[in-house]
Order: C-alpha cells, then sequence, then structure tokens
C-alpha cells in the first residue's frame, strides 16, 4: 500500500492539525514527565518547543526559549514545572544516562 500524496498546502494542514491534537495531548497529560518521555520517545516538551522557535527563526520571526515553551506548555515553563514535575527518580536518572551513552 502507498501513502495517498498530497499537495503542499493540503500536507501542511494535516500537519499543523496532527501537531495542535499533539500539543494538547501533552498539556493534558501533565503526568508524563519529561524526562519519560526523552526516555522512552528521544524528545520531550522541551524539544518540541526548540523545534517550534526554530521553525519561527526560520521563517524570520524571533521567539525567545520562554515564549516556546509558553506556547507548548500553555502556561510559562516555571508554572508548569512548580505544578507538575517532580524530581526525577534515580531510575529514571539511570535510563536517561543509559539511553545517552553513544551506541557501539
Amino acid at each position: 500500500m502507498t501513502a495517498q500524496k498530497f499537495d503542499e498546502q493540503t500536507t501542511t494542514s494535516l500537519e499543523a492539525a496532527a501537531f495542535q491534537k499533539l500539543v494538547a495531548h501533552l498539556r493534558q497529560r501533565t503526568d508524563v514527565q519529561n524526562i519519560d518521555l526523552m526516555n522512552l520517545a528521544g524528545f520531550c516538551r522541551n524539544c518540541l518547543s526548540r523545534w517550534y522557535r526554530e521553525a519561527a527563526e526560520a521563517q524570520g520571526l524571533t521567539l525567545s526559549d520562554l515564549e516556546a515553551r509558553e506556547i507548548i506548555y500553555g502556561m510559562p515553563y516555571s508554572e508548569w514545572k512548580s505544578r507538575y514535575q517532580p524530581a526525577s527518580s534515580p531510575a529514571q536518572d539511570a535510563a536517561f544516562a543509559e539511553a545517552r551513552k553513544p551506541h557501539s
């Protein structure tokens, strides 16, 4: 089976809608910690905010890291951290360190 091809505008619109759903989902799932996302998927909310900032910059727009994080988190990052981000566990830290080891 071959994936259907869409024109560029339709593709961009579909990608934007999927991204918006992902951001909304992550805002709802405050129980999912960034370190867990990093350990399982190799990216987290902070990565998404950085990619968002980089996309803005590619279009000549100025956006700080904190502004981009607020867009992704739906609130200032410091507020999100104080509300939802407990300290990582030793097991999470070990998994993070293991995932960061260079592959042989």
